[in-house]
């Protein structure tokens, strides 16, 4: 125990949000293949990890609306861990819960990455990026992203990464009714049901996909172009279904300076984009009473470069 760290740890563990998600069918083994972009947004959680004595995992949180049962990714990054490394050890973990839960922002995903690289340094384990990197796709399709975060291309179920070299100085207004969440799965589940019919999986097809939106997905969100289109298949289904994110669409697409706007990943967050922060903040500071009029709570951020921080 004399190699592990004796000092309290602290991660940045950022949200994202997609800016592209495009469902081309299912696969054999049960999941969808997808072509997504996504990019990590400033608005983020905390995690303080320090060694547990008795070779327990506890966890804390200042959300009242996270179980913090075995089912909690953080607690499953943990046991993996323990498993891999063969050892016993403890953690108290206290997160800061910023990310709004069940809100299409993969706030659980990115504490998932962040238990496993928070652990590893302060289990002095020394597992290397791709150990972390192939444990990170055990325990779900959006916590690979977040071991580099920034802006990458991700493909198959979301574990195929290949990094966006961009300097896209987006500001984000993030809105979202804290009373409502929505399942991924169930989400899935519905978009199946109704577009299967379109779903087509043979691996020319795939990658011709694949290959559009190498060379032309990120242009399509340059800033100097005035009519930028967010693809996201699951919102065709959640605004038919869920009122929330049908009026947060419909508030969002009267803005003033937006560049465009969207549901994040299945929702219920929606989003507009703006050229700077500067015309997000002015967007959140002119319409706030008519969004919480509404129900919505609201964020301002930025795109970052990063994923996981030490801080």
């Amino acid at each position: 125990m004399s190699k592990l760290s004796k000092e309290k740890l602290c991660i940045k563990s950022p949200s994202k949000i997609n800016l592209h998600l495009e469902v081309i069918g299912k696969r054999d083994d049960g999941y969808h293949e997808l072509a997504m972009i996504m990019q990590s947004l400033d608005l983020a959680d905390f995690l303080e990890f320090e060694i547990n004595r008795e070779g327990l995992i506890k966890l804390n949180s200042d959300s009242i609306n996270l179980s913090l049962s075995d089912d909690n990714l953080i607690i499953k990054s943990a046991n993996i861990l323990r498993k891999v490394s063969n050892k016993n050890l403890g953690a108290n973990i206290f997160l800061r819960k910023n990310i709004p839960v069940g809100a299409g922002l993969a706030g659980g995903s990115s504490n998932a990455a962040a238990t496993l690289i928070g652990l590893n340094k302060l289990w002095d384990l020394k597992l290397d990026y791709n150990t972390i990197f192939e444990l990170s796709k055990s325990l779900g399709s959006d916590v690979p992203f977040f071991i580099n975060g920034g802006c990458q291309l991700c493909f198959g179920r979301g574990e195929i990464l290949e990094n966006i070299h961009q300097n896209l100085d987006y500001g984000v207004l993030l809105v979202k009714n804290p009373n409502v969440s929505i399942s991924t799965p169930e989400t899935y589940k519905k978009y199946s049901l109704k577009y299967s019919h379109k779903y087509d999986v043979r691996n020319n097809v795939v990658e011709n996909i694949r290959n559009d939106l190498r060379e032309n997905g990120i242009n399509r969100l340059g800033v100097e172009n005035k009519s930028i289109n967010i693809q996201n298949d699951l919102q065709r289904v959640v605004e038919k279904e869920d009122s929330s994110v049908k009026t947060a669409l419909d508030l969002l697409s009267n803005l003033e300076d937006s560049l465009t706007f969207s549901m994040s990943g299945s929702g219920p967050t929606c989003y507009a984009l703006f050229k700077n922060v500067h015309y997000a903040n002015r967007a959140l500071e002119h319409n706030y009473k008519i969004f919480k009029n509404k129900g919505f709570d609201l964020w301002v951020c930025k795109f970052i470069n990063k994923g996981i921080e030490f801080i």
